[in-house]
């Protein structure tokens, strides 16, 4: 089944350029990452596929009315900005608004969503406390607990473990991961190579605002690609504890 269909899509921001035919498709069971250097275009990519910026082309989320987009995809942006004082269960409840009527009360299937993302991101000691007094790793992980609790078929995050401690990175991808093996789908964009190349089915690599390359993590992340593309050398093997890569140094 196919949760995101993107067609020719092309962005420009400030006369420039961006995004320039992006096709894929994204169907149930993917964990996908999205690479490119700083400046590729993957947050743009994700937010154009939401619908979130103007663009041209097609995405099937960006097509949809707002409801149904909210009980599709769940999006984790990169800006971790809480504005308000509130619980960390009550923002983690939030994911849960594209299916309450307007003023309906939390139902007991809500809660349940709820306190299995807390759980998911080790967070039920902190449920009580208020949110925006947590430091910036916390308060990531509460954002992506939300995400979690909207219980969509397909995820979209952006850059969700930067600033997270080792621990809490490699946990995150592994969730991302056990998400997809269970059937739901997850988008995330990563510079951390080695994570991504560990934890991801699949791999869509972005360079001057096209897919240079598309495929199985030991496909798209060769070591000729991360010279031409990245300008390191790099190294990358199977072994009997799964795919390492590691970049090494900068190519001079």
């Amino acid at each position: 089944m196919t949760l995101l269909s993107v067609e020719q899509l092309s962005v420009s921001l400030r006369d420039r350029h961006v995004l320039k035919n992006i096709t894929f498709a994204v169907g149930t069971g993917e964990c996908v990452g999205l690479l490119g250097p700083n400046g590729a275009g993957k947050t743009t990519l994700m937010r154009a596929a939401l619908g979130l910026i103007p663009h041209e082309g097609s995405s099937s989320i960006a097509s949809m009315d707002p409801a149904e987009r909210a009980r599709t995809a769940a999006w984790i942006p990169q800006t971790r900005e809480i504005a308000w004082p509130v619980t960390v269960e009550r923002l983690v409840m939030l994911g849960r608004i594209p299916y309450m009527a307007g003023g309906q009360r939390p139902k007991v299937d809500d809660h349940e969503n709820v306190d299995a993302a807390l759980a998911a991101m080790e967070l039920d000691g902190l449920r009580n406390r208020t949110a925006t007094r947590l430091s910036g790793g916390e308060q990531a992980r509460v954002l992506i607990a939300r995400a979690l609790a909207q219980d969509t078929p397909l995820i979209l995050a952006d850059e969700p473990v930067a600033g997270l401690d080792p621990a809490h990175q490699i946990s995150t991808m592994q969730k991302f991961a056990g998400l997809a093996r269970a059937g739901r789908s997850v988008i995330v964009s990563a510079h951390d190579l080695g994570l991504a190349a560990r934890h991801c089915t699949r791999l869509i690599l972005l360079s001057g605002g096209s897919i240079a390359a598309d495929g199985p993590p030991d496909e798209v992340l060769t070591i000729e690609r991360m010279a031409e593309i990245f300008g390191v050398r790099a190294f990358f093997q199977d072994t009997e504890d799964g795919p390492v890569f590691q970049p090494l140094e900068v190519i001079q």
